[in-house]
């Protein structure tokens, strides 16, 4: 019978960190269903995710994972679940059977949010920037779409092609035009417009009835999502994704479905 134990410290392991809305609708999931724990966000610097998941494992904890240690927690963890197998990333963890355990929940975080903005899942043409941790999830929730297909550039053609193996509807690009091109749905899965208002793309080429999802989430929403609302598209930020990814992680680490108005409510009086 497989044992999981109860987490004694819940983190999120990233760099940076300090923007992270988790620790606030995580915490009101906490204090709702009467756990008595606190969600704790550690800046790790890649040489340091070491140390901080043997403390992980020797002590208990439990956690997400964010930029840029997603694949390098997959590597670490012992089992996985499928979903994290697939996506060769991890953004939940915990300890079971005296194992550290990674699944990746923003698989079906994404696929939520897609569904929320109202975006075109069947015949999706997907224009996916970006090649981490995130995109993996991205290429997986697009591969459950019927005809689906996603052709994926990132600043590393290398790991463009890397992740692009994986996935038989996933096709690298290395050119921006290519990639946008025709698209229904463009997704930013990179870094860029997290602290500032630089974009990745132009959105003006985007046809009429595309929509746009950010993956970055920052107070009053990136540049991107404006400048895609502005155009009359359908757009979000991250915020969703972020929201039901955390909801599904915390059902992981306590066997309970937290509120997610409770959750939703948290986070956005804090944005």
């Amino acid at each position: 019978m497989s044992v999981k134990r109860a987490p004694t410290r819940l983190v999120l392991l990233g760099h940076p960190v300090r923007h992270s809305l988790s620790p606030v609708f995580q915490g009101a999931a906490l204090r709702a269903a009467g756990i008595p724990l606190a969600y704790e966000a550690l800046d790790v610097a890649p040489e340091a995710l070491g140390e901080a998941l043997a403390l992980a494992a020797t002590q208990g904890w439990a956690g997400n994972v964010t930029i840029p240690h997603k694949r390098a927690v997959f590597l670490a963890c012992a089992r996985h679940t499928d979903v994290a197998t697939q996506a060769c990333a991890v953004n939940t963890f915990w300890m079971e059977d005296g194992a550290l355990w990674g699944d990746n929940t923003d698989v079906a975080g994404f696929d939520a949010a897609a569904r929320a903005l109202g975006a075109r899942l069947v015949d999706s043409r997907i224009a996916l920037l970006g090649a981490g941790g995130a995109a993996a999830a991205v290429c997986v929730a697009a591969g459950r779409w019927p005809g689906a297909t996603v052709r994926l550039l990132a600043r590393r053609p290398d790991e463009a092609r890397r992740l692009a193996s994986a996935f038989p509807h996933v096709t690298p690009v290395t050119d921006l035009s290519a990639a946008l091109h025709g698209c229904t749905l463009l997704v930013n899965a990179t870094p860029i417009g997290l602290h500032d208002d630089v974009t990745p793309c132009d959105v003006s080429g985007l046809s009429a009835d595309a929509a746009v999802m950010d993956l970055v989430y920052r107070r009053g929403e990136t540049a991107l999502v404006r400048g895609a609302r502005a155009r009359g598209l359908l757009a979000c930020d991250g915020s969703e994704m972020l929201l039901r990814q955390g909801a599904l992680a915390f059902e992981r680490w306590f066997g309970l479905v937290p509120s997610l108005d409770i959750m939703r409510a948290a986070l956005h009086a804090a944005r």
